[in-house]
């Protein structure tokens, strides 16, 4: 975790109308703790699990997903990019088998539309027709 210290310096008016009057200068130290972003990928593993499930990975993911979110809200900064990195991993990984999936369904599908159509040619002249 990263702490940046900002000092602030605060004048405090004179109580006497002299102008060069030895006021007391204090200083203040403010510790503002600055919060690093992490990713929890919730959205990116809920649409994987409603739409791209492969295998179970988008559900595997959204688990890891939330308990990212739960360790970011507790503060343990490094357990929730730990959870974060593998619920990317997941995502990744279910996003690419699933797109493998649709790609080798669009050409099952193809090549079985042709082969069908081919059978129903060679039927129809077979079987005397034009």
């Amino acid at each position: 975790m990263v702490k940046q210290e900002h000092e602030v310096a605060v004048l405090e008016m004179p109580l006497s109308p002299v102008p060069h009057s030895s006021a007391p200068m204090t200083s203040t130290v403010i510790n503002i703790r600055s919060e690093t972003s992490v990713p929890d990928h919730v959205v990116w593993s809920l649409f994987n699990t409603l739409f791209l499930n492969c295998c179970c990975l988008g559900f595997v993911a959204f688990a890891y997903s939330v308990k990212s979110r739960d360790r970011k809200m507790v503060g343990d900064v490094t357990g929730a990019q730990s959870y974060a990195s593998t619920a990317k991993c997941l995502n990744i990984c279910a996003l690419v088998f699933s797109i493998l999936l649709i790609i080798g369904f669009i050409i099952l599908s193809a090549t079985g539309t042709v082969m069908s159509l081919q059978a129903f040619s060679q039927t129809l002249k077979d079987h005397g027709g034009y």
